[in-house]
């Protein structure tokens, strides 16, 4: 019988992932070479450093990420040694712009502008980007799309360099963290392209840290800062932290919607993977019954569905970082309810 390591915080892992064999399930940071030796199949979140160091003494022939990031991940290695990798890249693309949108509308009523009015500039268009554009464009906010990557394969006649991004009255970055390749985004806005960040620019870092150089970010004023992803995690920049609108520990993807399709997408490549059948029951584990929201305005409804503040205050001490994201509140995505205001999905 097949032995599988699994990330404790995988959503839903005894029910989808028990008749591939013995799981023994330990939390992300704890997932060490010995916890590894003898297992055959790997399926950790982003807590774990996936490399050599974890897997050269192992036995391990498939590794699956039930997350869309992949900088935790030596995909070279795993391929040097003919490890099958699997990266639920997509899972939690909903989510992270239920996040983005949310903070727009409250910043929105709070600071008394009409969103309509605003531009998005949205750095990297990939999952995440695409699903924010959309949702931009059926609230009315004009979209600023710079992608890079996409634009050399694609030729896209309406996305736009950096700097015209940055230019937006709102920005938001939303790539991979890579560090080499042609267009590496680590530090990507940095002291050489942060005067395109003004006074009046609301600035969102969901994408990863690292993404934007704190030491710079820290020292230039904003109209608003909202940021979930931070350098060094859990422990995050005290200044940052102190003066964001919103600050948040890494979950504008933790909706249980994204940890379940994270889980059900690994667990889709693992049964090709072995050539075994899919269990068409698992597809239906979210079941919701009728949610309703009885509000009237789009504020409230928003925050009546998951109000994000209570995750910036459960890490106002930072020793809870990684507590409340191991021990998230539930959350689901908006399609879930019906609402008397009418929701952008």
């Amino acid at each position: 019988m097949m032995k599988l390591v699994i990330d404790d915080t995988c959503y839903a892992y005894k029910e989808i992932f028990d008749r591939f064999g013995d799981i023994t399930a330990i939390a992300g940071r704890d997932i060490n070479a010995s916890s590894v030796k003898d297992a055959d199949i790997l399926i950790v979140r982003s807590r774990t450093k996936v490399n050599q160091a974890l897997l050269e003494k192992s036995q391990i022939k498939f590794v699956g990420s039930s997350v869309a990031g992949l900088d935790h991940v030596d995909q070279d290695y795993l391929k040097a040694k003919g490890i099958k990798f699997f990266s639920a890249q997509g899972c939690n693309s909903m989510a992270v712009a239920e996040f983005v949108i949310s903070a727009l509308v409250n910043l929105a009523d709070e600071l008394n502008f009409d969103h309509q009015k605003k531009t998005l500039g949205i750095i990297g268009v990939g999952n995440v980007g695409t699903r924010l554009a959309e949702k931009a464009k059926l609230m009315g906010i004009k979209t600023l799309l710079n992608d890079p990557p996409r634009q050399m394969r694609e030729n896209l006649p309406d996305f736009v360099d950096l700097n015209t991004a940055l230019s937006a009255d709102i920005v938001t970055f939303h790539t991979p963290l890579t560090v080499d390749g042609k267009h590496p985004s680590y530090q990507l806005l940095n002291e050489n392209n942060f005067h395109h960040i003004t006074d009046k620019t609301i600035l969102f870092n969901a994408a990863r840290g690292g993404v934007i150089k704190e030491a710079i970010w820290q020292k230039h004023k904003t109209l608003a800062n909202i940021i979930d992803c931070w350098e060094n995690e859990p422990n995050t920049n005290s200044n940052l932290q102190n003066t964001a609108y919103l600050a948040t520990p890494h979950i504008a993807g933790h909706s249980v919607d994204a940890k379940f399709r994270g889980s059900f997408m690994v667990y889709e490549a693992l049964c090709a993977f072995l050539g075994e059948k899919q269990d068409k029951h698992i597809k239906n584990l979210i079941n919701t019954g009728g949610l309703s929201i009885d509000k009237d305005n789009l504020k409230d409804t928003l925050n009546e569905i998951y109000d994000f503040q209570q995750d910036a205050n459960a890490i106002q001490d930072i020793n809870n970082f990684e507590d409340h994201r191991r021990n998230y509140p539930t959350r689901y995505e908006w399609h879930h309810f019906t609402s008397k205001t009418t929701l952008p999905f």
